[in-house]
């Protein structure tokens, strides 16, 4: 815990208001910080440093939950480093989006009756500079909304100078190093963005098909091979088959007829050919099929396009120009004509991959593109892990990192669009090709030109972690704040995003990874673990969480869910709750205010102390120490958890409300109840602010006075403890609640008060006689009390007169018919239960949800026969 005598001015004990208003206080509160400077970073400073980058969201983006709940996460981090007095960086930037960006702006055009080629290429890459200008980056106004303590002058984009001049260092590095390459290569094709898209951009679903059986071949050499993509055989230059399969020996050599064609294709052995699967055999189409390609490379087999970019037929014949879908309806017709259908299967689903822009059906398609051989930089990313060089957590995450990088293809990085940075290679008339660095000069004159395409997203986004800080200069950013301490991100993009930045930063950075952890989270799911989407119907916009209930309890319900790598199911409900604890921590902060709660002065010395004070002084400690170290293992949900129930158990509803008495007994006592008050209110708000900044913020100064929490510094556990304290008040609860448990079944209103008498000698506890008294609306004993009810609990005897409060005849004979009915409950799970031909017949889920059925039956006995043993006789 701090010293608060130090480094706090007195506190002005401002009233605060009745209710907490999160509308009129977190804009306000944000701009503040922001005018302050308090989340800019110090090359200069020699703090140690702390640095996350933002995983930058595309231009085109607006705030989604997925990103609220990274971003609070992130902000967590930074927070609580901030305050434990390190350089904090969190670098904040967008991705430049390159087909997603491409795509509004098209469409925009659209709506004028005009293409990106009536424009021109340069004409219509300015366009997508205005509309970015314009319309892009609204995310980052959400940002604010949701508190994030970013960086924003250091803010970067993608395409931004600094970090063109990175991307093409580092290509120019790459080519040199000969571990860039262009060659035509089977790549991912989308018929209606035109361009190459990356693994990462494919969306597969199951769709309904179908599988067509359909036989090659004439008489003794006929095979029969089957397809989902009839309208591919017309590029077909072969037919594969195992080599050990029997079956097909007498053919492996020889030359077949293709049907529909005057072409005769061959019949090779591949061991990539499954002899158990199908009939055995499989049509090769290199030109159209990543497994036929390689099948194609190993035989030397000719690759025959058969569809344009459009996805439209070009083979020579009946079938030219038709789309890919009324071709294979078309082709599938004439073989049938010709007798050659074996088997038909309708609807056949199978897993269809789709662009994740336009949702296009994806084309495997042969292509002239730009490759980086990925060989080495994979080695070295794993490298970086297996020793230890980065941590990936969880733990168990690793391994499906290493069965990505262990066997990672060659990664194609061109696409065929005018958004993003241009490959920088030029041709020349003569075949000449030059790439060309930040500091070359371009070849000119007659006959160069430049390529055409430009690179993927995600190679720019590679360089995130160093390009940000100025890279390739050798900036005092840089040296200050890479490798950057840690890297939160979602297991979804562990492959594509995560594994690119390590290549490039093992790469770039001499073998320093870019981040010496890698922290995986799970995806937002709805609160019945569904994937959230608008076709589902259950997407939610989280400002509107944050405009009802304020963005803190938004933030804190979803740090509440968020375990390392595992999904967070999240409801409107749950944030209503955090709601519900944003207030409870305004009110009972608002109590302790108006009761004189200070931070003013040294602690007293426990001997001062009552053993209500060093009990919740020792229990601060223990959560100081358990929140600490599980920040440090990424334990969100647990740290959540652990504030929420000391705040509101503990400290408001029992260090609270046991401290009415003593204020209202005044003294020395109250007064050092006031600074304990003061104390455990000012460390247990510094340790939620990460978590719930602005009521923590607005609550913090106005108790301490102190200039803003941000800043303040984070608590320490002091290694206060007291055993014995923590036991006496845990006895005393167990008195308390064991009582209000019995005057709950009784039916007794809360605020009802009954006589009793409290034998509490002998006791840890006998001195709090007048706190539980109050907690529990017990009045004296009169003259004529008369013990209906008696209670032994911890060692202490509670007698209750229940004479004057309940119809204990009433009471019994309600008590009886509940009792009747938990037995009879009871007496039909059992016998179900010792039914052996139910056993036998009735599913899993049945038998367990009778089981459920009987615990609970024999609870609510229990439950029952103690009430009425608690009752006199009526």
């Amino acid at each position: 815990m701090t010293d608060n005598a130090q480094q706090q001015p007195s506190a002005p004990h401002t009233e605060l208001p009745t209710q907490y208003a999160p509308a009129d206080v977190e804009g306000p509160l944000y701009e503040r910080w922001v005018e302050r400077g308090y989340f800019e970073a110090d090359a200069k400073s020699d703090k140690p440093a702390y640095t996350v980058v933002i995983p930058p969201p595309n231009v085109t983006g607006s705030l989604h939950l997925g990103h609220a709940f990274e971003h609070t996460l992130i902000d967590a981090l930074t927070r609580r480093k901030r305050m434990q007095g390190f350089e904090t960086l969190w670098q904040p930037g967008m991705d430049h989006a390159g087909i997603a960006t491409q795509n509004v702006v098209e469409r925009e055009l659209g709506k004028e009756g005009k293409s990106r080629h009536d424009l021109g290429r340069e004409a219509f890459v300015e366009r997508v500079w205005q509309w970015k200008g314009e319309s892009g980056g609204q995310i980052s106004g959400q940002m604010r909304r949701l508190g994030d303590g970013v960086a924003w002058s250091r803010e970067r984009f993608t395409m931004d100078e600094g970090l063109s001049q990175a991307v093409q260092t580092i290509f120019k590095r790459l080519y040199d190093d000969e571990l860039i390459y262009r060659a035509e290569r089977i790549i991912n094709w989308c018929p209606r963005c035109l361009t190459a898209i990356s693994d990462i951009e494919v969306e597969y679903q199951d769709d309904d098909g179908e599988l067509v059986s359909m036989k090659y071949g004439e008489g003794d050499d006929t095979i029969v091979v089957a397809t989902t993509r009839a309208e591919t055989m017309l590029g077909d230059t072969a037919v594969a088959v195992h080599p050990d399969d029997e079956r097909y020996k007498h053919l492996v050599g020889k030359e077949i007829r293709l049907p529909l064609t005057d072409r005769s294709i061959p019949v090779v052995a591949d061991t990539h050919v499954d002899p158990e699967f199908g009939t055995g055999a499989v049509k090769v189409t290199p030109a159209h099929d990543p497994n036929d390609f390689e099948i194609g490379q190993r035989h030397n087999l000719p690759s025959l396009t058969v569809m344009d970019e459009h996805a439209v037929i070009t083979a020579h014949g009946p079938f030219q120009g038709l789309d890919r879908l009324e071709a294979r309806s078309a082709i599938v017709a004439a073989l049938r004509a010709e007798g050659r259908i074996v088997a038909e299967k309708r609807p056949y689903v199978h897993s269809v991959g789709h662009c994740s822009r336009c949702k296009t059906t994806i084309e495997p398609r042969l292509s002239m593109q730009w490759w980086v051989k990925v060989g080495p930089l994979a080695k070295a990313a794993g490298d970086a892990v297996r020793d230890g060089r980065v941590k990936i957590h969880p733990q168990e995450m690793e391994k499906r990192y290493f069965d990505w990088v262990d066997n990672l293809h060659d990664w194609c990085i061109s696409r065929q669009l005018w958004w993003g940075h241009r490959i920088p290679v030029w041709y020349g008339p003569n075949g000449e090709v030059v790439c060309v660095g930040p500091d070359d000069e371009a070849p000119t004159g007659e006959g160069w030109h430049q390529d055409t395409d430009v690179l993927d997203t995600w190679f720019s986004s590679g360089l995130w972690p160093f390009s940000t800080l100025g890279w390739p200069e050798q900036t005092e950013s840089l040296a200050k704040f890479y490798p950057n301490s840690v890297l939160v991100t979602g297991y979804d993009i562990l492959f594509f995003w995560v594994a690119r930045m390590m290549m490039f930063g093992l790469y770039a950075m001499d073998g320093t990874p870019p981040f010496h952890t890698i922290a995986l989270h799970g995806m937002v799911r709805d609160q019945f673990g569904k994937k959230m989407s608008k076709s589902f119907g259950n997407a939610v916009n989280p400002l509107d969480w944050m405009d009802k209930y304020g963005s803190d309890a938004l933030r804190f319900t979803l740090a509440r869910g968020a375990n390392p790598g595992v999904d967070v199911p999240i409801g409107e409900d749950w944030v209503q709750g955090s709601r519900n604890f944003a207030n409870k921590i305004w009110n009972a902060t608002r109590f302790a205010l108006m009761n004189g709660a200070t931070v003013d002065g040294p602690l007293p010395e426990p001997s001062a102390m009552s053993a209500t004070d060093r009990w919740i002084l020792s229990r601060l400690n223990s959560v100081v120490a358990e929140v600490d170290a599980l920040y440090e293992d990424f334990q969100f949900a647990k740290l959540s958890d652990a504030l929420f129930h000391f705040a509101w158990d503990e400290v408001f509803d029992w260090y609270v409300e046991l401290s009415k008495t003593t204020f209202q007994a005044g003294g020395q006592a109250a007064e050092v109840s006031r600074r304990v008050l003061g104390e455990v209110l000012d460390v247990t708000l510094k340790l939620l602010h990460p978590v719930v900044p602005f009521v923590t913020e607005t609550l913090w100064t106005t108790l301490t006075g102190g200039e803003s929490i941000v800043v303040a510094d984070w608590p320490s556990d002091s290694g206060f403890r007291d055993t014995a304290a923590e036991r006496e008040i845990e006895s005393l609860q167990a008195v308390v609640t064991e009582v209000r448990r019995f005057r709950a079944d009784q039916g007794l209103q809360p605020g009802q008060r009954v006589p009793a008498r409290l034998e509490l000698d002998g006791t840890p506890f006998a001195a709090h006689e007048a706190a539980i008294r109050q907690l529990l609306r017990l009045q004296p004993e009169g003259e004529a009390f008369s013990a209906t009810a008696t209670l032994p609990v911890a060692g202490a005897t509670v007698a209750l007169d229940l004479s004057g409060t309940i119809d204990v005849a009433a009471e019994r004979k309600r008590l009886a018919k509940d009792l009747a009915a938990a037995q009879k409950e009871r007496q039909q799970a059992e016998a179900k239960l010792g039914n052996e031909a139910f056993l036998a017949k009735a599913p899993d889920n049945v038998v367990d949800k009778i089981r459920g059925r009987l615990t609970k039956a024999d609870e609510d006995i229990t439950r029952i026969q103690a009430q009425l043993g608690r009752l006199p006789e009526a």
